[in-house]
Parts: C-alpha cells; sequence; structure tokens
C-alpha cells in the first residue's frame, strides 16, 4: 500500500471513530463521505416486514451493529457496493447485521435484482420513500450506521468497499461500548 494511501487511511479511522462523529468531524474519500448522526435525534421507525416476509425492528437487532443501506436497482454506485455489503454481512454474522432498503421500486423489479445478483441480503421496501426522508437520505447510496445499542452515530453517502479497509475503518467503531453523547 503506497504511503499516501496509507495515510489516508490512517485518518479515516481517525475521523471515523464514535467520538469524532460526536464532535461532527466529517470523513470522506473517493466517492463517499461521512456524515456524523445528529445529536439526541432518536432512530426513526423501520420497515417491519422484508420481501421474503420476516419481521424485522432495531429493537429486535440489540447487540449487533446494523448496516442500513439505502439502495435502488437504477443506480450504479448501489449495484457496485452490493457485492461487498454481502461479503461483509457473511463474514461477521455473528455481530454486524446489514439491512438493504429500497427506494419506490415494485417487488417484481426487486424480485429481478435479486435473482440477478443472487443478493442474500434482507430487503426492506420503501415505496413512497417515507423511510428513506425520515432517515435523513438524499444520496444514493447512503448507509445509516448503527452501534450495537441500535443509537444511530453516522450516515455514509455514496458507494466504498464494505469488506475492506475503509468499510471496516467506519463499522469496527460500532461494536465498541456506547459512549455518552
Amino acid at each position: 500500500m503506497p504511503l499516501q494511501r496509507r495515510q489516508l487511511l490512517s485518518l479515516w479511522a481517525t475521523a471515523c471513530t464514535p467520538a469524532a462523529w460526536a464532535a461532527g468531524a466529517p470523513a470522506g474519500g473517493p466517492g463517499f463521505d461521512v456524515q456524523a448522526w445528529p445529536a439526541k435525534r432518536p432512530a426513526p421507525a423501520l420497515p417491519a416486514v422484508d420481501q421474503a416476509g420476516q419481521p424485522w425492528s432495531l429493537a429486535s437487532l440489540r447487540g449487533k451493529a446494523v448496516l442500513l443501506n439505502f439502495w435502488a436497482s437504477w443506480c450504479e454506485p448501489c449495484r457496485a457496493e452490493m457485492p461487498a455489503l454481502q461479503t461483509l454481512a457473511a463474514r461477521e454474522q455473528a455481530h454486524l447485521q446489514v439491512l438493504t432498503i429500497n427506494l419506490k421500486e415494485s417487488p417484481e423489479t426487486i424480485a429481478r435484482f435479486v435473482q440477478a445478483t443472487a443478493l442474500s441480503l434482507p430487503v426492506l421496501r420503501d415505496p413512497l420513500g417515507d423511510t428513506a426522508r425520515a432517515w435523513g437520505v438524499r444520496i444514493y447510496p447512503s448507509t445509516v450506521l448503527l452501534d450495537r445499542h441500535g443509537v444511530p452515530r453516522a450516515t455514509v453517502r455514496g458507494g466504498l468497499d464494505w469488506a475492506g479497509a475503509e468499510g471496516e475503518a467506519l463499522w469496527r467503531p460500532l461494536l465498541q461500548p456506547a459512549r455518552k453523547r
């Protein structure tokens, strides 16, 4: 790894800690940026059922870090980062849950995408965009990072390799004990 890239990863790792998020420190890199979750803003509700009919709630996920990935099949960066999200979810399933939330697409369109890409991540539908609005998502893809206590810590806007070092620098701190905000 070139020194410049190593230094950049070190800066991301520093800027992407829960303490830096609480202080509102921006972080980013090619293709994505990180926005701290607004202090004292609670986590909005989630859609209740995925494409397979399984119910989901933030309360049922306590104890695991959660990545809520907002996407659409027409979004090239969304499609590009989906394999890395799937790899990460499979590799870290003991302490990390990845949920995908599809924006305004029909069940048929989602099913075609899932079949064509062999996607095995849970897909929640957001048929009117209400969930995205509630979570403050306006850019696709966006991924909201929640710690293992269900507290939102940051939103990553844009695509990245979630299974690589840059992604790990963002989700790994979510596993740490919660700090007072």
